[in-house]
């Protein structure tokens, strides 16, 4: 696990330098920085838990937050954090775990050929990251830690040339390990996430739709 953090760690220190030289390099320039905030629900997959614990199919609240940075009109990074919780369905073993992510993800414009109209927008994103399980209650001890992959598109709308308004729709895939011994799964998730969210988007560095 600590190889893990020590990955992710360089990962990090590399995004934040190339965001450091990419803002020391474009000031001023149109479209490049960006502050995402986005709010809505999640649905783990139960082949995440162990015995006869299992969650609701929706849950809320699942928040996220994230920076990107467009290298061009079309491809860009942005590193983002997400929290997510979820609990028990009805008649299964009472439990409520927090799903705490960051990833670092790469970003694509296709406006281009998949736009919905004028002020309408389409981006996919894609990298990897680290999800960091906390369960709480009786099984608070059950805390674990796994690398991931997240996928996702969204569809942005313009309100003014700073600001949109976006639907994301993400899945993340988890490379969680088997629990052993399987009481340490109790409360605990090592599966996948799909999130549905609603956000916006704020232009840091200029008009967001001037070319």
């Amino acid at each position: 696990m600590i190889s893990y953090f020590k990955s992710f760690k360089r990962l990090w220190v590399a995004i934040v330098l190339i965001f450091s030289s990419a803002l020391s390099q474009s000031q001023g320039d149109p479209k490049t920085f960006k502050l995402q905030f986005a709010t809505g629900i999640n649905s783990p997959s139960n082949g995440g838990f162990v015995e006869d614990f299992k969650a609701k199919p929706i849950n809320f609240p699942t928040i996220n937050l994230g920076l990107q940075y467009m290298f061009s009109h079309q491809y860009g990074a942005k590193l983002d954090f997400g929290y997510n919780r979820f609990s028990n369905k009805k008649d299964t073993p009472e439990f409520a775990t927090n799903y705490t992510r960051i990833n670092a993800q790469l970003v694509y414009d296709a406006s281009s050929f998949a736009s919905l109209g004028d002020r309408m927008g389409t981006f996919f994103h894609a990298g990897p990251g680290i999800s960091m399980i906390t369960p709480l209650g009786n099984y608070g001890a059950n805390k674990t830690n796994f690398m991931n992959a997240m996928a996702g598109v969204e569809f942005h709308y313009g309100i003014n040339d700073a600001l949109t308004i976006y639907m994301d729709g993400s899945y993340i895939f988890g490379f969680g390990k088997s629990f052993n011994p399987i009481t340490e799964g109790y409360g605990a998730f090592n599966g996948n996430l799909l999130t549905v969210t609603i956000g916006a988007s704020i232009s840091l560095s200029g008009c967001y739709y001037c070319d």
